[in-house]
């Protein structure tokens, strides 16, 4: 993975360490970096009813098309050019001041996405979710170096994916007609040694390109952000393709043109320290679909007004990935306090209850479920999966909440107090962390 740049900061709050790796056959452990510079059914393509987006190429199908072999590297760039896309977001981050308390700054990060499907109102982006994960916007930029404001779609926490739309109505003319859909291969039919051109958004200078081969298949990364969630990456192609910072979300391609992968990460030292070159990874397209497509299919949304604000009434916690290797406790956010009469209370959400998906969107920490609310109004119905004990074992329930307001919460008191969590039984008391509302 490449190292996350930032900004006038130096590291993105969310992922700028990535402390571990592990790789299938135990060939190398150590830093990975994540490839995003910070500088502060099938996929498918359905034909627009209206026509406003009738000119937009469809070439995306999940068959491998059949095209020439023996492609050079200048001729895959030139064809991906129109569907890779850079990715500009802007989040707000905190730093502790000097004098005690917190200031908020803002911080530009850059990624890379790729054109995997239209609807009949928006353009489909795929990049990482690690590129748009805490983004308070982002614009997309085109071929032909226009750019236009997008709107996650959706994420996908645990497999790093995310989905990107961009509103038809927004793409000048010019630029759908410059614009296409990618064509998706097979990555499980790759063999080592096999040529591969990899395409992103390095260093935030705009696309590059570089080429190598397969290296090996079926790679393990295991990456762990600052507030101790850890995502197991498997599967991943590993490539000797240059991937830099700024190259997450971008497209790996064999040599006919398609889209095999996802470009995601870098290795830049060895469990002994020593630095390494040459050693990037990727998501399979064939892991990637079944991910991205439910995420293409999801409602976009933005965040509401604070007039609109909701609230679930819980407090809770980030069940860290030490706490789920030992315990066996599953990933997400403990509930560690429900209000009585309170939304989640009416829901039948119980304290020790994990929360692992809200409204189809996985959740893996507390200030991942915070962010995820402020795109629901209060009022709204919403399904919410928790793993809730059983007998030793965790079984899976889905839930329906209706979002409280946030205002009404905070006048009549009901909102719970951010104290420290009582106890659940779940795991010791020493391996617990803060707790938050929401």
């Amino acid at each position: 993975m490449s190292e996350e740049v930032k900004k006038p900061m130096s590291i993105k709050k969310k992922w700028g360490l990535l402390v571990a790796m592990a790789l299938v056959f135990g060939l190398i452990a150590g830093g990975t970096m994540y490839g995003v510079n910070l500088l502060g059914n099938k996929i498918y393509s359905p034909e627009s009813t209206d026509g406003s987006n009738a000119n937009i190429p469809q070439t995306s199908t999940i068959q491998v098309v059949n095209s020439d072999e023996g492609s050079t590297v200048v001729e895959v760039a030139k064809n991906a050019m129109p569907f890779v896309v850079t990715i500009s977001t802007m989040s707000v981050e905190e730093m502790r001041s000097f004098f005690g308390g917190t200031m908020q700054y803002e911080v530009e990060g850059a990624g890379t996405g790729v054109i995997v499907g239209k609807n009949d109102s928006e353009l489909l982006i795929a990049t990482n979710n690690h590129v748009v994960e805490g983004a308070n916007s982002l614009s997309v930029g085109f071929v032909d170096q226009s750019s236009v404001a997008g709107e996650i779609k959706g994420t996908d926490v645990n497999n790093d994916l995310a989905v990107v739309a961009v509103k038809l109505s927004d793409i000048p003319e010019e630029t759908l007609n410059n614009i296409k859909i990618a064509t998706i291969g097979d990555s499980d039919d790759l063999e080592l040694g096999e040529q591969v051109v990899a395409i992103g958004n390095a260093l935030g200078y705009g696309q590059s390109v570089t080429s190598g081969v397969v290296s090996a298949l079926n790679r393990d990364l295991s990456l762990t952000d600052e507030s101790g969630v850890t995502i197991n990456s498997t599967g991943l192609i590993q490539t000797d393709a240059a991937i830099n910072p700024g190259n997450s979300g971008g497209a790996l391609l064999n040599m006919k043109g398609e889209l095999i992968g996802i470009n995601e990460a870098k290795t830049g030292s060895s469990s002994s320290g020593s630095s390494v070159d040459n050693i990037g990874f990727a998501i399979p397209i064939d892991k990637a679909e079944p991910s991205l497509k439910e995420m293409m299919n999801l409602t976009t949304r933005e965040r509401v007004d604070s007039s609109q604000a909701s609230y679930m009434g819980i407090e809770g916690q980030t069940v860290s990935s030490d706490v789920t290797q030992l315990y066996g406790i599953p990933a997400g956010v403990i509930v560690t306090n429900v209000v009585d009469g309170g939304p989640a209370d009416n829901a039948g959400i119980q304290a020790g209850d994990v929360i692992t998906a809200f409204d189809g969107r996985s959740v893996l920490s507390m200030d991942q479920l915070k962010d995820t609310l402020e795109y629901y109004a209060a009022g709204e119905q919403v399904s919410v999966t928790v793993q809730r004990a059983d007998n030793g074992q965790y079984r899976e329930q889905l839930l329906q909440i209706t979002l409280g307001a946030a205002q009404d919460a905070q006048q009549s008191g009901s909102a719970p107090a951010e104290t420290e969590p009582a106890e659940t039984g779940s795991a010791p008391a020493e391996t617990e962390t803060e707790s938050t509302e929401s």
